[in-house]
């Protein structure tokens, strides 16, 4: 049965232990401050999606140095704004970044709308975003769910449904616990508890400061919540990518806008699918790399074959020339970055 004085009870002891302890990050202010940039909170949060602290520091960095406002990255090139993206994965996101980036600038005058509501009207902007931006930025009461939070709440609930059927129950319970003040504060609280204390794994119950509000800590297993569903084998995909090479330039091409790694510059390269072998892209001496190049999206696992030969033209299709030595400032996608390191690594062993 709920209590009302115990829900009362985390939240201000959460906040008085967040005062103390609160992770310096980049995008903060310090707690109790009056709102943050809306902008940078924005930033941030659609960076740290699927993606750890320590990753997202230096993109944060650089972003805000070259685009210090959101008028500023409204005008960034499509090109430019991928290749900075480049290595922080999930690219609909950086897709997603400038469409919203262009909305704000153009249809609200530079100016983040102030509620959920007017930040879930902004594109790639979900549900999560919205409720973080409009609780850290603006100080509105709104609950955030991000994994952390949800792996605090339905240990403090001692939650029992599996996982993802009780994200319901887990936000409900987020909820009743989210007080009317303070909310950005509570939200970030929230976050560090379960980034810092609260972990997946050895939750480092002794000096958390909600143990005795906690269901599952008086369960003596506390890191068995929330429950998972089995995980289902991810499928495992091939496919074939080219490095053409011609007077110390590679040709690269720009992969389409929609689907996986989209409006990235790339290798060419196949399908990534099953299906029989395919003929290169132009005749030459191919040569192929020892072994393939392993990823793990999302949803799949690649193993993509890389073959490499000097041309005498440039293949039909559109692309650039682009020169080997400043490979690393194409903004190639890890993949990719990946498979042109595994070329210098074939050259190297056969010369």
């Amino acid at each position: 049965m709920r209590v009302e004085g115990r829900d009362r009870k985390i939240a201000g002891d959460l906040l008085a232990h967040y005062d103390v302890h609160a992770r310096r990050l980049p995008w903060r202010v310090p707690p109790g401050s009056n709102g943050a940039d809306p902008y940078r909170v924005w930033l941030s949060e659609v960076m740290l999606q699927q993606t750890t602290v320590a990753a997202v520091g230096p993109y944060y960095t650089k972003f805000t140095e070259r685009w210090p406002t959101v008028e500023a990255l409204a005008d960034a090139a499509d090109a430019d704004l991928m290749a900075a993206w480049a290595g922080l994965g999930y690219y609909a996101r950086a897709r997603n970044l400038l469409a919203c980036a262009r909305a704000v600038a153009r249809e609200h005058g530079g100016r983040f709308p102030d509620t959920e509501e007017g930040l879930r009207a902004l594109p790639g902007v979900g549900a999560y975003t919205a409720a973080a931006v409009a609780a850290i930025a603006f100080g509105r009461r709104a609950v955030v769910v991000d994994a952390n939070v949800e792996r605090v709440v339905a240990r403090l609930f001692a939650i029992a449904t599996p996982l993802p059927a009780a994200r319901a129950e887990i936000r409900a319970a987020a909820e009743r616990i989210t007080p009317d003040t303070r909310a950005g504060d509570f939200a970030q609280a929230m976050m560090d508890l379960g980034a810092t204390v609260c972990t997946p794994r050895k939750p480092a119950c002794g000096v958390c400061p909600l143990r005795e509000d906690c269901a599952a800590f008086a369960t003596a297993d506390p890191a068995a919540f929330p429950v998972k569903a089995p995980n289902k084998a991810k499928p495992h995909r091939s496919g074939h990518g080219w490095w053409m090479e011609r007077d110390g330039h590679v040709w690269l091409v720009r992969r389409p806008d929609r689907g996986m790694l989209g409006g990235m510059r790339a290798l060419p390269s196949s399908d990534w699918s099953d299906a029989p072998d395919p003929a290169p892209p132009m005749a030459g001496d191919w040569r192929t790399v020892g072994e393939p190049v392993l990823h793990i999206f999302t949803h799949f696992s690649l193993a993509l074959r890389v073959h490499h030969a000097h041309v005498e033209a440039a293949p039909a299709g559109e692309g650039e020339w682009w020169p080997v030595d400043r490979i690393g400032e194409a903004g190639l996608p890890t993949l990719f970055a990946r498979a042109a390191e595994a070329v210098r690594k074939d050259r190297d062993a056969r010369n």
